[in-house]
């Protein structure tokens, strides 16, 4: 129960990742909508999603334990409900990943509609798959904790929102090169990244689902020791590569390390952690540079952090996995179990990561049409989302100009200056 509660508290570090990633126009609706996000995903689970991952059914989905009463479950030794929270704080995460492929352009209603979408038909089957007896897990799918359950999945959902809504206004030139549209608050972000840093010790070492034994604890080691990684090796190479030391791309190396350690963090030994941390950190650089290099604008690099690093900490069980720590699946080629685990783990990526992107892009081409659109209007872009979509500012008091006030149309040029400046 204690790291349910530390998973649902990483929803407060993505509010502060996304409102200091992205501009102070748009901070007050980015947390909104993050709570917001939160709680549709909670009462669908409780509806149909936990039922769809873990109820009885076939390969593909669950079928029973729908609207979710509290009773115990089989099979685990703990009670059945706080097995339930802490799979919904899970479901809650991954819809959060989604979300950031929308940032500072989507309307509110596309978050509605989406999150309910989502929730139903993109996260649960892939979670059963795996997860729930599906037909992955058949196949002995390794993913501890969820790097491809949860943050592949939410990332790949990302990637379609990013494709239909398209990049942000001024992100890039005719020429196809991008402008740095720079979040504004940077301490944010790295409290954001301390925040979420504690968290995952409950997503990872409570993916355990016991303290006994000191289990719990070498997997909180696995899981620090390749952020720790991450972190100094997006430094490092950002250094080398910009000439200077990128402070934001240090912090996503620190997510990149925490996301690829997720699934492997009960299946590999200490050394294996902080390889896999190094190699994500390095990894996160580039893939971020690829996406802006191919004008896809991804505010907040849930595609990088969580794609390209899930991705990579899925695919890492198929080379370390040991013989002892190995109780899903077999061991990996550096130990012995040849390419078969590698082979298990990158079938997994494919079907999971196609699965989600597909299933979301096409329910999203059904949102669009059914809202009329899934992106604002340029001048609401322009004026920001917190006065157009609701009508008071994150920070009154620092953007209340006497230039927005009132009846004023938001394609005035002299509200668009007033924004600009």
């Amino acid at each position: 129960m204690v790291s349910s509660v530390l998973v649902i508290l990483m929803i407060g570090g993505f509010i502060l990742l996304e409102t200091g990633s992205t501009r102070m126009k748009n901070a007050g609706h980015i947390a909104g909508k993050t709570i917001l996000a939160f709680g549709i995903s909670s009462i669908v689970f409780w509806a149909v999603g936990f039922g769809l991952i873990f109820g009885k059914g076939n390969a593909l989905i669950g079928l029973s334990k729908f609207l979710y009463s509290g009773y115990d479950i089989g099979g685990i030794q703990l009670s059945g409900s706080v097995f339930f929270m802490f799979q919904l704080a899970f479901a809650g995460i991954s819809l959060t990943v989604a979300f950031g492929g929308f940032a500072e352009r989507a309307k509110l209603a596309s978050y509605l509609v989406f999150a309910l979408l989502f929730s139903v038909f993109v996260y649960p089957p892939i979670a059963h798959w795996i997860w729930g007896g599906g037909w992955l897990s058949e196949y002995g799918q390794q993913d501890f904790a969820g790097s491809t359950v949860v943050h592949l999945t939410g990332a790949m959902a990302a990637l379609a929102a990013t494709i239909l809504l398209k990049p942000r206004i001024g992100k890039f030139n005719k020429d196809g090169s991008a402008n740095q549209l720079d979040g504004h608050n940077q301490v944010f972000t790295a409290l954001s990244v301390l925040l979420l840093w504690v968290g995952w010790f409950g997503f990872n070492a409570g993916s355990t689902l016991s303290a006994d034994a000191g289990f719990f604890g070498f997997v909180s080691l696995n899981t620090n020791l390749a952020a720790a990684a991450g972190t100094i090796s997006a430094l490092i190479i950002s250094w080398i590569v910009l000439g200077k030391a990128d402070v934001p791309m240090m912090l996503n190396g620190s997510l990149a390390g925490l996301v690829a350690i997720t699934a492997s963090c009960g299946f590999v030994e200490t050394l294996a952690a902080v390889v896999i941390g190094l190699i994500a950190g390095v990894l996160v650089f580039y893939s971020i540079r690829f996406f802006e290099k191919k004008g896809i604008d991804d505010p907040i690099f849930a595609l990088s952090v969580h794609g390209t690093a899930g991705v990579w900490g899925t695919l890492s069980t198929g080379f370390f996995a040991t013989k002892e720590l190995a109780t899903i699946g077999k061991p990996g080629l550096f130990y012995g179990g040849g390419f078969e685990q590698l082979g298990v783990q990158a079938l997994g990526v494919a079907a999971s990561g196609l699965y989600a992107f597909l299933v979301s892009y096409v329910l999203l081409l059904a949102v669009k049409y059914v809202i009329k659109g899934l992106r604002v209007t340029e001048e609401e872009e322009i004026i920001g989302l917190d006065m157009s979509e609701h009508g008071s500012y994150g920070y009154p008091e620092l953007l209340h100009s006497e230039n927005l006030k009132g009846d004023q149309k938001f394609n005035s040029a002299e509200t668009k200056k007033a924004i600009i400046q």
